[in-house]
């Protein structure tokens, strides 16, 4: 006789309703799962990824342990020609225009209207506070001290910023705003390391230079190389700065200029090195009667034989507009 032949067919699951069917996803009473595992699977994968992500962070930790032992907090690593900004500073001018317009550089007011020309000095307040705190105003900051051309600072310490000398450019005066003939700070970028080359020879000076610079270089030059560096040859120990109208027009409608606590920036003040209380030097530029009604485009330059100027790219200068109306 034949074996007998069985057949078996496929009956496919009785069909649910969705709100049924995610139910028994949630929790299969049947089989004890909850989302489709046993509470011993769950228990299972979670160990694992426990561990695997306690790996994957002690690993992260262990390499930004090494990393951080190649840095030191206080010195750049990739210094000046080495690093993205290279060793030639830029010029940066305050006050800034409003955050919502960081693109412009134009500084705009009306001098009868007391409100409109407060959000420029104002601005310069907020910027000013470090430099009219006492520790720096009255030489008694921890590592803050007096200076001059023939008294550099020591080893860790800095230069006090002179506030004292700034002319009309002060916080009681409004920085001379509501009388028509602003003020704008300047200083220098700074650069860790950086050490000007200064002019302190009359041989080879810029073209473009202002010609009173070229004249105070010349006054003061040193006939004897070994001669000791002191005030009556600070000219040559000093980064220069002038300003001037960038067109014609701007040439003659900008109007007298001048330079407070002087015209640059003293050789005491560099390099450089990141030391507590270190404060960039400023000069303050006072327009005193600029034309009114009119855009005067106006640009700024610094000047050291390491300097370069190019104004497309802003090295070693600065660009802004000012307008002032009644």
């Amino acid at each position: 006789m034949g074996e007998k032949t069985t057949q078996e067919f496929y009956l496919p699951p009785p069909k649910v309703g969705k709100w049924e069917s995610f139910s028994t996803f949630l929790w299969n009473s049947e089989t004890s799962q909850f989302m489709g595992r046993t509470g011993t699977s769950w228990a299972k994968i979670l160990l694992f990824y426990v561990i695997f992500y306690a790996c994957l962070c002690g690993f992260f930790a262990a390499l930004l342990t090494v990393f951080y032992q190649t840095l030191d907090m206080n010195i750049p690593k990739w210094q000046q020609d080495a690093s993205l900004i290279g060793n030639n500073p830029g010029l940066g001018f305050r006050p800034l225009p409003p955050g919502d317009n960081v693109e412009s550089t134009l500084i705009w007011y009306r001098t009868q209207d007391a409100k409109n020309h407060e959000s420029w000095t104002n601005e310069l307040d907020t910027f000013l506070i470090p430099y009219n705190e006492k520790s720096n105003v009255d030489a008694t900051g921890e590592n803050v001290v007096k200076c001059d051309y023939d008294l550099p600072p020591g080893n860790g310490k800095v230069c006090q910023v002179n506030m004292r000398d700034m002319g009309p450019c002060n916080q009681a005066n409004k920085y001379n705003y509501p009388r028509g003939g602003p003020c704008i700070f300047l200083k220098l970028n700074k650069i860790y390391g950086w050490i000007p080359q200064y002019f302190n020879t009359s041989n080879d000076l810029p073209k473009g230079m202002p010609e009173d610079i070229k004249q105070r270089i010349k006054k003061d030059e040193r006939k004897d190389p070994n001669m000791p560096v002191t005030k009556n040859v600070q000219a040559l120990n000093t980064v220069w700065v002038s300003c001037e109208g960038e067109n014609p027009a701007d040439v003659e409608n900008i109007g007298p200029i001048n330079y407070f606590p002087q015209r640059g920036f003293p050789s005491y003040y560099f390099p450089y090195k990141n030391d507590k209380g270190y404060l960039s030097p400023l000069v303050a530029i006072n327009f005193e009667r600029p034309a009114t009604g009119v855009l005067i485009n106006i640009e700024c330059k610094a000047w050291a034989r390491n300097i370069h100027h190019d104004r497309a790219e802003r090295r070693g200068s600065v660009h802004f507009e000012i307008m002032i109306d009644n």
